[in-house]
């Protein structure tokens, strides 16, 4: 009896979710084919108003679910004291969403241990603080680095960071260039990413390096040491 009596609260609860996905990728789709030179990155139905947070090129911005009309702007709770700002937590999220999609082919993919946690860093191969920080971050276990190449210093970084990209170890090169050593055998020139991350790196305002982001979309500008990696993993912040 117990056992049909489950069965039958999550049937009902799977049909009780089914309309409210069906919503968000509906508004999504359309929205896709009303906003065709924009990026609809994410659609999440909101606990109030019947509000749907919709996540446009970046921007953070409210619809209801005819998506006549627009806005922007912090939504507040007010039952709690003091009021709670429920708009500021999400371009973290959003960040993270942007940041693991363009990682499929914009960045190079360095795991330790397990790999479970995972860090995003844009970083320079000339850069002296980037070197150091790559240190660091070898002696942190089970964890996957992104590296977005981010070559801002000179043209011999370019030229280091497609020769890295286009080798036959992408790792393996761009360790070589962390640590000063010779860049393995491999390609010298093919197709890369550079363009496409420096637009990233424009998008989030980044205009030096390294710059780290943690899994949840909390910010690290700069040169940390291991240990506050860690707590920062650890932590969330």
């Amino acid at each position: 009896m117990r056992i049909a009596l489950r069965w039958s609260l999550l049937a009902c609860l799977m049909f009780a979710a089914a309309p409210l996905w069906a919503d968000e990728e509906r508004i999504k789709r359309e929205l896709g084919a009303r906003l065709s030179g924009s990026q609809i990155e994410s659609v999440k139905k909101t606990p109030y108003l019947g509000l749907y947070e919709v996540v446009i090129d970046g921007e953070i911005v409210y619809t209801d679910e005819k998506m006549d009309f627009f806005f922007s702007g912090d939504i507040f709770d007010a039952r709690t004291v003091p009021p709670r700002n429920l708009t500021e937590v999400t371009p973290a999220r959003a960040a993270v969403g942007v940041l693991a999609r363009a990682s499929r082919e914009m960045a190079i993919k360095r795991v330790r241990g397990n790999g479970r946690r995972v860090l995003y860093t844009f970083e320079d191969p000339n850069c002296g603080f980037c070197k150091s920080l790559h240190r660091e971050l070898g002696k942190l276990d089970d964890i996957t680095v992104h590296i977005f190449p981010m070559p801002i210093l000179s043209q011999d970084s370019v030229d280091k960071a497609i020769a890295a990209w286009c080798s036959e170890d992408r790792t393996r090169a761009w360790g070589a260039l962390m640590s000063d050593i010779a860049l393995p055998p491999g390609g010298t020139a093919c197709a890369h990413p550079l363009q496409k991350v420096m637009a990233l790196a424009k998008r989030f305002q980044i205009t030096s390096t390294p710059v780290i982001f943690l899994d949840n979309g909390v910010r690290i500008n700069g040169y940390v040491a291991a240990d506050r990696i860690e707590k920062a993993l650890a932590t969330g912040q």
